[in-house]
C-alpha cells in the first residue's frame, strides 16, 4: 500500500476559514460530470481555460479605455519548509538538515495557475498549493513525494460519489487530491495514484469523466512509444490508449509512410509532447497535437512521411476510434513539432458558417482546417523543396503551404539584403556576426524547409542556416476571439545553424538523445551541441524585427495586424524595440484586450481589434507560461501569472 502523506495545516482556524471561501462547485458532491457543464465566466478551470482551447475569457471589468490603470493587487511565493537535524549532528557544525526544502522555493516557472470558485491551484516544486484567488493567501499545501510536473494541475469537479479534485503527476504516477482539503484522495486508483507508465509536463487533462495524458517520452531513436492514453476520472482505470506510429492497416496508411518497415522499430517522438489538448464537445472529438518522430534532424532509419508525426489527429473522444488526420510536415528533419494544440472557432465564409480550427507548428505557418473533415478553408498546396545531400537520408519531395495566411515568421535568408546592418544595431554586433559567418564558411539556406547537408569530418566548414529555427511559436500557443473570429499568435525569427554529421564519441548532440544509436546528427562548428544559432552577443544576425504578435482574420485567412512587440536593452535609445517574443503566448478577453507576455520581462496589454498597445508592466523574470484572467469572490477581475518563482496578480484600483 502507498503511503498517504498527510497534509499540514496551522490548525482548525485554518480549515474553517478555508471551508468558509469554498463555492458549490468544492464543496457539493451531487454533481454529476458525465456532461461537461458551462465554464463560470469568473473561473479559469484548465491550462487554456476550456476545451476549445480558445484562450479567451468572458470578462469584461478590465477594458480598453482602463486597462491603463492596472495595479499589482497581489504576489504569492512559497514560504520555505522548516529543516530538522539531529541535535547531534548540528553540534558538529557540518550536519545536513532532514527535511524537505531544499533551496528557494518557487511555483513552476513554465506552468499556468487554474482558478474555480476563488480558489487557485498551482504547482510549486514538490508541492501542489491552493490559494484565496483574491488575495493570495495560502489556503493548504500538500507535500507531494517528488517533483510535480511543471506546466498545471488538472481539475476534475467530482460526481455523486467521488468529491472534486485535483490531478497531477509525479515521475510515472498520477496523482489525486481532494480538491477541498488537499489530502490524497483514496479513492483513486490505489491510495490515490496510478501508474500511468509515462512521463508527461503538462496536466492531466479531463473532459467530462475522461482523464486524457500527452507523453514526455524522449527524443532518443530507441526510446518507448509516445501513445496517448486515456483514463476514468472516477477509479483512474485506463479506457483506451491510441497508437500515435502509423503502420500497416492503420486508417490514411500508405506506402510512403513508414518504408523498409521502419514502424517497427521502437522510436520516442510521435507524441502530444505540448501542454493540453483540445475538444470538440459537440463532436466528442479530441484534437491530438502530434510531435516530431526521433530523430530530430536526421531520419535515414525512417524513410517515408512518418505519419502520424508532425500531425493533427482527431479521435473519438469515448473510443479512442480513428476520425481524420492532417499532416503539416513530411519526414520532419527540422524539429518543427506541433507544440500547442489547436484552437476552435467558427469561420464565417462564402455565407457559411464553418466548425474550424487553426493550428500552427514551429515553422510559423499556421493552418485552418474544418474541425470535422481535417479539409483546409482558405487552401493548401504541396509545394515542392529542397533535397539534401546526407548518406542514407529519404527526402520528402513537397512540403504543405497553406494559402492563407501566409508565413508569420522569417522562413528564409538572403546575406545581400537580411544580413544584420551597424545602423540596424551596432558596429560591434556587426562585426561579430561577420566574424561568425567567416569562421563558419559561409551559410547555406534555400527558403523554407532548408535541409542540413552533410559534412564530412576534417574538411573545410559546410555551414546551413534552417528559418525559422528552434521554435516559433512554442508551446504558449493561440488565443481565439470567437466574436470576431481573430487568432492571436506571437512568433519569434530565429536560425539554427549547423551540419549533419557522423557522430563524434561522447558528443552532445541535443535535448535527450545522449545515448542513442543514431549513426549521424546535427554538428555545429561551434561544437556539438543542442541549439546553436544565427546569433552573437545574444542578438540574432539578421535584420529585425526579431519578435511578432499577429492578428489573423480566420474569416479571410488574412493578417489582421501585426505589432512588434518587446525590446532588447542590449541595443542603444531608439534602436531597442526590435521585438522580444518567447515560450509563452498570448490571453484574450471579451471587452477587447489582448494579453501577452514577452521574453524581456514584460506583460503587455494590446487592443485586441487594433493591435495597440494599452499598458506594460515590468516582471522580476520572464513569464514562461501563458497569462490568464479571472474574477475572485469579491468580483474583482485579475490577470497575471507565474514570473521568477511567484504568481503575481494584477487588478483596477
Amino acid at each position: 500500500m502507498r503511503k498517504i502523506l498527510t497534509l499540514t495545516l496551522a490548525g482548525a482556524a485554518a480549515i474553517a476559514a478555508f471551508m468558509a471561501q469554498l463555492g458549490p462547485a468544492q464543496q457539493a458532491k451531487g454533481k454529476s460530470a458525465n456532461k461537461s457543464t458551462a465554464i463560470p465566466a469568473a473561473d479559469w478551470p484548465m491550462y487554456s481555460r476550456d476545451s476549445t482551447s480558445t484562450r479567451h475569457s468572458p470578462l469584461k471589468q478590465i477594458t480598453p479605455l482602463n486597462v491603463g490603470k492596472l495595479k499589482q493587487a497581489w504576489t504569492y511565493r512559497p514560504a520555505a519548509p522548516v529543516a530538522t537535524a539531529p541535535a547531534a549532528d548540528n553540534a558538529k557544525g557540518g550536519g545536513k538538515g532532514k527535511g524537505k526544502g531544499g533551496g528557494a522555493p518557487a511555483v513552476n516557472a513554465e506552468s499556468t495557475p487554474i482558478v474555480i470558485a476563488g480558489v487557485m491551484y498551482v504547482p510549486a516544486a514538490n508541492r501542489v498549493i491552493a490559494l484565496d484567488a483574491d488575495t493570495g493567501k495560502e489556503l493548504w499545501n500538500y507535500q507531494a513525494p517528488g517533483p510535480v510536473a511543471n506546466r498545471s494541475v488538472g481539475y476534475w469537479p467530482g460526481d455523486g460519489t467521488n468529491p472534486p479534485r485535483i490531478l497531477f503527476t509525479v515521475d510515472t504516477n498520477m496523482m489525486a487530491l481532494n480538491a477541498t482539503t488537499g489530502k490524497i484522495d483514496p479513492g483513486f486508483g490505489k491510495e490515490g495514484s496510478v501508474n500511468v507508465e509515462i512521463i508527461w509536463g503538462g496536466a492531466p487533462y479531463v473532459y467530462k469523466n475522461l482523464i486524457i495524458m500527452g507523453n514526455n517520452n524522449g527524443e532518443r531513436t530507441d526510446g518507448p512509444a509516445g501513445d496517448t492514453k486515456v483514463y476514468d476520472a472516477r477509479t483512474g482505470s485506463e479506457l483506451w490508449r491510441f497508437r500515435t506510429i502509423a503502420r500497416p492497416g492503420d486508417p490514411g496508411y500508405n506506402d510512403t509512410q513508414w518504408l523498409n518497415d521502419s514502424w517497427k522499430q521502437p522510436r520516442a517522438g510521435v507524441n502530444v509532447w505540448g501542454w493540453y489538448m483540445t475538444v470538440d464537445e459537440e463532436r466528442d472529438l479530441i484534437y491530438m497535437p502530434v510531435g516530431s518522430p526521433a530523430g530530430n534532424y536526421y531520419g535515414g532509419d525512417r524513410p517515408g512521411n512518418n505519419l502520424y508525426g508532425n500531425s493533427i489527429v482527431a479521435v473519438n473522444a469515448t473510443t479512442g476510434k480513428y476520425v481524420w488526420h492532417y499532416q503539416l510536415i513530411h519526414h520532419d528533419l527540422w524539429d518543427t513539432d506541433l507544440p500547442s494544440a489547436p484552437t476552435l472557432l467558427t469561420v464565417r465564409k462564402d455565407g457559411k458558417q464553418i466548425p474550424a480550427l487553426a493550428v500552427i507548428s514551429k515553422n510559423a505557418l499556421l493552418f485552418i482546417l474544418n474541425r470535422e473533415t481535417g479539409e483546409a478553408i482558405h487552401g493548401v498546396e504541396e509545394r515542392a523543396v529542397h533535397k539534401g545531400d546526407v548518406p542514407g537520408e529519404w527526402y520528402s519531395p513537397t512540403q504543405p503551404f497553406p494559402l492563407k495566411p501566409g508565413p508569420l515568421a522569417r522562413t528564409s535568408f538572403n546575406k545581400a539584403d537580411d544580413f544584420i546592418r551597424p545602423s540596424d544595431t551596432t558596429p560591434e554586433h556587426y562585426k561579430a556576426c561577420e566574424e561568425m559567418w567567416d569562421k563558419a564558411g559561409g551559410f547555406i539556406n534555400l527558403g523554407p524547409f532548408t535541409p542540413f547537408g552533410f559534412h564530412e569530418a576534417g574538411t573545410p566548414p559546410k555551414s546551413y542556416l534552417q528559418i525559422p529555427g528552434v521554435g516559433s511559436p512554442n508551446w504558449g500557443g493561440m488565443s481565439t476571439d470567437p466574436a470576431t473570429g481573430y487568432v492571436f499568435v506571437g512568433t519569434s525569427d530565429s536560425a539554427l545553424t549547423g551540419w549533419i554529421e557522423k557522430k563524434v564519441p561522447g558528443g552532445n548532440y541535443g535535448n535527450l538523445t545522449d545515448g542513442s544509436p543514431l549513426t549521424m546528427d546535427r554538428g555545429a562548428y561551434t561544437g556539438p551541441g543542442p541549439y546553436a544559432g544565427f546569433s552573437a552577443g545574444g542578438m540574432p544576425c539578421f535584420r529585425p524585427p526579431w519578435g511578432r504578435l499577429f492578428a489573423i482574420n480566420a474569416n479571410t485567412g488574412e493578417v489582421a495586424w501585426q505589432q512588434v512587440i518587446g525590446t532588447n536593452s542590449r541595443l542603444p535609445e531608439g534602436k531597442q524595440k526590435v521585438g522580444a517574443v518567447g515560450s509563452a503566448g498570448p490571453t484574450s478577453t471579451a471587452s477587447g484586450l489582448v494579453f501577452f507576455p514577452t521574453s524581456d520581462g514584460f506583460l503587455h496589454a494590446l487592443d485586441s481589434k487594433t493591435g495597440k498597445e494599452l499598458w506594460s508592466a515590468k516582471l522580476d523574470a520572464t513569464m514562461g507560461a501563458n497569462p490568464m484572467t479571472y474574477a475572485g469572490k469579491s468580483g474583482r477581475q485579475y490577470v497575471g501569472g507565474v514570473s521568477g518563482g511567484s504568481v503575481v496578480m494584477y487588478a483596477l484600483p
